[in-house]
């Protein structure tokens, strides 16, 4: 008998080094001698840079050094293309531009790093920066994606022809003949604009050049430890066991931080070793919005094509995708938006397109959704016309439309970020709506509720909305487990971790197998001299991919435990059971050895032993996914509108997600929470405003909202159903994403719903109490309100 962990609701591990304020952050690091760095940033978005003199700031005291493009040499270089396009999708085009560590000639968006100060406080830095003059030729910036791509348009790239980037057409079925047999087609263009991930701990580099042992170490806020080993290695003609790169615990890290060789990962590893002294660079939050990459950014013009009973016949998407002013994260985002376009909902016909377009405005990668929001908008707003114009229960269209469980596993036919066809491996999407209906009281509102609540005046509204997410994608991940002689058990993987609970998760897949407590089996993440090979903590992908490698190297060391103890304890494998840290004889329970013991006996000091005999009670696995595992849920919302201030009050949410197998459930209901925290953000609250000179207009917490604790639901219904996945051995999926990706969706429909006798029509994200004012506002004028 093994007590199994898998599946149980148990506290996090980690939270108590977390809490009491024990655990390693990269700020945290302080170490004899070090530096600090501050960067001189472009206060222009597009700018010829003709001189810069650092003279005077060289002179001030406490100023070590000074470095700018110029000083790099040979080692300036634009990074590499991390994502390559998928050369598989049938005339594609794609033109790689790559960031720059620092500007050799022309500033492309405002933040691009000009020069780099070291000095022995960050202090003497920041008054340095100061003191560099620095000569701009100003430029007409990009910054409007349609007048970027005319004739005549500045160029961000001067050596293209245009400032189109890419351009992707993909489909399945026939649009054009769909259209032609529908009885109703609906056209919307439909804007989602950009925001930052805003983690609370910003982006922060310590590097330490030990000269002596030819040792570099750094710590990093990243989200990819051993790439970024990999990728500085190479740079600085290293051999990958000279370089450490440790990510500890990273306050939230959304997908910015799986952005590889940002300009400070590059520069203060070779300025380290030039120096030969340790240096720390720690973002501040205005830095954070001027060099930390956003996302979101496109606009849709979308056609929907129906039977009269609002049966989907076809689907068109052609939409334009703001790369800002380099792509090297590739097509990730769009194709996202392209393989979630078609939600949990059989649409036979599907066309799409879409030009990605350079302009100059920081760089977009990833952020928690990464590109699956805007999909999901799309097909949700669209259905939410569509019932209007039919004249059909919202829930109602959406239950017509459904993937039918027997279907699966769905092919769509397009190609997605992992360069494979987009297919939806399982899943039963009927059972969340009817859960998510039951769960709001969905009937009982709106035959009742609402008409008595608004007989009072009050504005209120439902939402409810389906989205399906990709989670899982390979390639691999790995994991090393080894039972010590204490008894007590290591674990390490290659990921790092942002507050996901691997440390809990992880431990209780390891925990199960092995026979010990929870607590009993340390968790070692994100230190490249610990597990040498994996790719990072991005896409939902953490428990699904390192999860079932965990699992798989827990099994091995759980066969190993059981061959040693039958040799020990002369008995079949079969008879013996593991629990508590003891191996015994089912039967004869007094008959039994620890797993300290067997550890030590399996690994003598001496003697022989038989050919082929491994030392020790470990094993290290790896596991790859044929392909994604999809997640999907169901949202709901009752919300109140202020009329007068547009101000919001979430009455009641509920969420009924499938991310297949649960490890832990109080892990997933709070994945759940943290991502329905960054959706409200992008629904209602933040968004990066630029003006035309491309420069950014709220560039503070003073001025950029984010969701306060008085913004968020009182409580949040959540409903686990499991659906496993037949893609690995757990049946697991993601989840870290799936608060965020239907949350723009919902607030549309909940406050269209909440404000239904305005007219009010909602088809951009995300939206503010202004913007809500001048909606209603124009409702008025038009005379529909």
């Amino acid at each position: 008998m093994t007590t199994q962990y898998v599946g149980k609701r148990i506290k996090r591990n980690e939270d108590p080094r977390l809490l009491t304020g024990q655990a390693l952050f990269v700020d945290d690091v302080d170490l004899p001698g070090m530096l600090r760095a501050a960067f001189l940033r472009s206060a222009y978005a597009h700018a010829r840079v003709t001189n810069i003199d650092v003279s005077a700031a060289l002179e001030r005291p406490g100023v070590v050094a000074i470095y700018t493009a110029e000083d790099m040499g040979d080692f300036w270089r634009p990074g590499p293309s991390l994502v390559p396009p998928p050369w598989s999708i049938e005339g594609v085009v794609f033109h790689s531009r790559t960031q720059i560590p620092m500007v050799k000639d022309k500033a492309r968006h405002i933040g691009d790093p000009i020069a780099v100060v070291i000095a022995e406080s960050r202090y003497i830095a920041e008054d340095a920066l100061e003191e560099i003059w620095v000569d701009y030729e100003p430029l007409e910036a990009v910054v409007d994606l349609e007048k970027a791509l005319e004739a005549g348009a500045p160029l961000v790239h001067e050596d293209m022809e245009s400032n189109m980037a890419s351009y992707v057409q993909q489909e399945k079925g026939d649009y054009e003949a769909a259209k032609a047999q529908a009885d109703l087609v609906i056209e919307r263009r439909i804007t989602i604009d950009r925001g930052a991930a805003a983690a609370m701990e910003n982006r922060g580099v310590v590097v330490n050049w030990d000269a002596k042992a030819q040792q570099l170490t750094m710590w990093n806020t990243t989200q990819a430890p051993i790439p970024i080993r990999n990728g500085v290695a190479a740079m600085l003609d290293l051999s990958e066991n000279q370089v450490r790169v440790i990510a500890p615990f990273v306050g939230g890290g959304f997908g910015p931080k799986i952005m590889m060789f940002q300009p400070e990962e590059v520069l203060l590893p070779w300025a380290a070793i030039k120096l030969n002294r340790p240096i720390k660079w720690i973002e501040d939050r205005q830095e954070n919005f001027l060099g930390t990459t956003q996302e979101r950014g496109q606009i849709h013009d979308v056609e929907i094509a129906l039977s009269k009973e609002g049966k989907i016949l076809g689907l068109k998407d052609v939409f334009l995708h703001d790369s800002g002013a380099y792509n090297p994260y590739g097509l990730t985002l769009p194709l996202n938006t392209q393989t979630h376009t078609m939600g949990m909902y059989d649409v036979p016909n599907f066309y799409t397109e879409f030009k990605v377009v350079f302009t100059n405005k920081m760089i977009t990668t990833p952020v928690r959704g990464a590109g699956r929001p805007q999909g999901i908008f799309v097909i949700e707003r669209m259905l939410d016309i569509a019932a209007k114009e039919l004249g059909i229960d919202r829930a109602e269209i959406r239950e017509r439309n459904l993937i039918p469980a027997d279907a699966f596993p769905v092919h769509q036919t397009v190609i997605g970020q992992d360069f494979a066809e987009t297919i939806y491996d399982s899943g039963d999407y009927l059972p969340q709506l009817k859960k998510v209906k039951k769960m709001i009281g969905y009937d009982n509102f709106i035959k009742e509720e609402q008409p008595r609540l608004r007989a009072e005046g009050k504005r209120v509204g439902l939402g409810l909305v389906g989205f399906v997410e990709s989670t899982g994608v390979g390639p691999y991940e790995g994991a090393r487990i080894t039972v010590e002689a204490s008894g007590k058990v290591l674990m390490v993987t290659g990921v790092g971790t942002q507050g996901q609970g691997h440390f809990t998760s992880f431990a209780q897949i390891t925990a199960g197998q092995v026979g010990v407590d929870v607590k009993d089996v340390r968790v070692v993440t994100g230190d490249t001299s610990q597990f040498h090979w994996g790719t990072g903590t991005f896409a939902s992908r953490g428990a699904v991919v390192a999860g079932n490698a965990v699992n798989a190297a827990a099994q091995r060391v759980r066969a190993k435990i059981l061959q040693k103890a039958g040799e020990v304890l002369e008995a079949p494998e079969e008879e013996l059971e593991i629990e508590n840290g003891v191996v015994r004889i089912a039967d004869i329970p007094e008959k039994s050895i620890t797993l300290g013991e067997l550890a030590v006996l399996a690994n003598p000091m001496r003697g022989a032993v038989k050919p082929g005999t491994e030392p020790g009670l470990e094993a290290t696995e790896y596991f790859g996914p044929q392909y994604g595992a999809t997640a999907s849920g169901v949202v709901a919302m009752i919300v109140e509108v202020d009329p007068e201030t547009m101000m919001l009050d979430i009455k009641d949410f509920v969420v009924v997600h499938d991310c297949g197998a649960v490890i832990n459930p109080l892990i997933v209901d709070g994945q759940i929470h943290g991502g329905v925290s960054m959706g409200i953000g992008n629904s209602y609250y933040e968004q990066i405003i630029y003006d035309e000179n491309g420069q950014i207009l709220n560039a503070s917490l003073m001025d950029y909202l984010v969701p306060r604790s008085t913004d968020m639901p009182p409580h949040i219904q959540i409903g686990h159903q499991e659906t496993k996945s037949p893609l690995n051995p757990m049946g697991s999926k993601g989840v870290g994403e799936a608060g965020a990706i239907p949350l723009p969706s919902l607030f549309a429909q909940a406050l269209e719903d909440a404000l239904s006798d305005t007219g009010i029509e909602i088809t951009e994200m995300p939206l503010s109490p202004n913007r809500l004012f001048e909606l209603a506002q124009e409702a008025k004028t038009n005379g529909k309100w």
